[in-house]
């Protein structure tokens, strides 16, 4: 027989066959483990997968309140024939399925305009009410306890000059005054059923906390400018105005357009500089002008000698409108042009106003004391007087 072995010139052995055959099977030993590892990973995410759809079966079925009028029906034929075809791919049930064609629409009620549920909207739209308030000029504080105290120094010490030997005089001594802003408490009290807060297809207990808060933004205010202090915090307007020529503390002077309820038909612009430069120049730094809509309406009108606007609007997002170069800010309740009407308000009310609360607004559920009603008991401890009656003057629409 033939030798298969072979040799090299050096007489060596060769290599033999055999490692080619051994590479081939640890590549298949590789491909067959990745294989397996492709496989195990494949069948856990469709494991996965058919988990989450179990989940998301068990959720759709679970009803946690009755769906709206208008919420399909998981009943229907037709909805669970598409179901099935979701879910496993089985288009028989949908093959099955026989449209039905009858003389019936929903443009006649008695052809089956009754049959259609409207939809309700989720979340209910309420109308916008302006709540600019005082509070974005005025000094406000918050306390802790029933009222808020501010102390005012509104006489000048006196002083003279003196000689090098001569004896100095006695001067004058100031005041001190202290005006008490009494806290009063704003309150609401709504209640909706049980039944209603269970069904209802929105939050309507948030719904009603944000409409008491918007109630009492708009209540506090109008208080501010002309609440009675009774009750309310002492607005501004109630305390008495008097001519700025004759004015004394304790009162709030005006300047007088000239005209019985409206600006003087010779020149409407001089009302407002005089009302500005009442007003001293330490307060006028950071003065602001109020008034609501209406006036403002007509005083954006107004130009000046040279043929240009008082008015200037912002030219900033959240920049207020400006008069004069001085900040408006436009409050709706301020009163209307009208003969004797203080219609305008122009000063430092961070200096002339303050503001003093509790810094919370308060809501307490009470689901027993009116059963099955559920009521809502929101209070807000709040008051406002003016603290300094130098810092605010008034633009009185009168001839004197």
């Amino acid at each position: 027989m033939m030798n298969t072995d072979q040799k090299d010139r050096s007489g060596g052995a060769m290599p033999s066959d055999t490692a080619p055959a051994t590479e081939v099977k640890t590549a298949l030993a590789g491909l067959m483990r990745d294989l397996t590892d492709f496989k195990t990973d494949l069948t856990s995410k469709f494991q996965q997968q058919e988990e989450r759809l179990t989940m998301l079966n068990r959720k759709t079925l679970t009803h946690s309140r009755a769906p709206l009028a208008s919420a399909a029906d998981t009943d229907a034929p037709h909805q669970k024939a598409f179901n099935a075809y979701l879910r496993s791919g089985d288009d028989e049930a949908l093959r099955g399925i026989v449209l039905e064609g009858k003389a019936m629409s929903t443009s006649v009620s008695a052809d089956g305009g009754y049959l259609v549920d409207p939809q309700t909207s989720e979340s209910i739209q309420s109308v916008l009410n302006s709540t600019a308030s005082l509070r974005g000029v005025a000094n406000v504080v918050n306390v802790e306890s029933t009222s808020y105290d501010v102390l005012v120094d509104h006489t000048d010490i006196g002083a003279g000059w003196a000689t090098e030997a001569g004896p100095s005089a006695e001067t004058g001594t100031p005041s001190i005054d202290r005006i008490s802003i009494p806290l009063h408490e704003l309150s609401a009290l709504p209640k909706a059923s049980q039944r209603l807060l269970d069904d209802s297809a929105f939050d309507i207990e948030s719904w009603l906390a944000s409409r008491i808060a918007d109630k009492f933004a708009r209540s506090e205010a109008s208080a501010f400018i002309s609440g009675d202090g009774v009750d309310k915090p002492t607005g501004f307007l109630n305390h008495t105005a008097v001519d700025d020529a004759s004015w004394t503390w304790g009162n709030l002077g005006y300047v007088a357009t000239g005209a019985a309820g409206d600006f003087s038909a010779v020149d409407p612009a001089d009302a407002i500089i005089d009302l500005v430069y009442a007003l001293n120049a330490e307060y006028r730094a950071g003065a602001t002008f109020v008034m609501n809509s209406k006036t403002a309406g007509a005083v954006r009108k107004m130009k000046d000698a040279d043929g240009r606007f008082l008015w200037s609007d912002g030219m900033a997002m959240g920049e207020p409108a400006r008069l004069m170069g001085y900040p408006v800010l436009i409050a709706e309740d301020m009163p209307d042009i009208a003969a004797d009407a203080l219609a305008i308000a122009f000063g430092d009310f961070g200096a002339g106003y303050t503001i003093a609360e509790r810094p919370d607004l308060r809501v307490l559920r009470d689901p027993f004391s009116a059963k099955p009603h559920v009521l809502f008991y929101a209070t807000k401890r709040v008051g406002g007087d003016v603290s300094d009656f130098a810092a605010i003057k008034l633009l009185k629409f009168a001839v004197s």
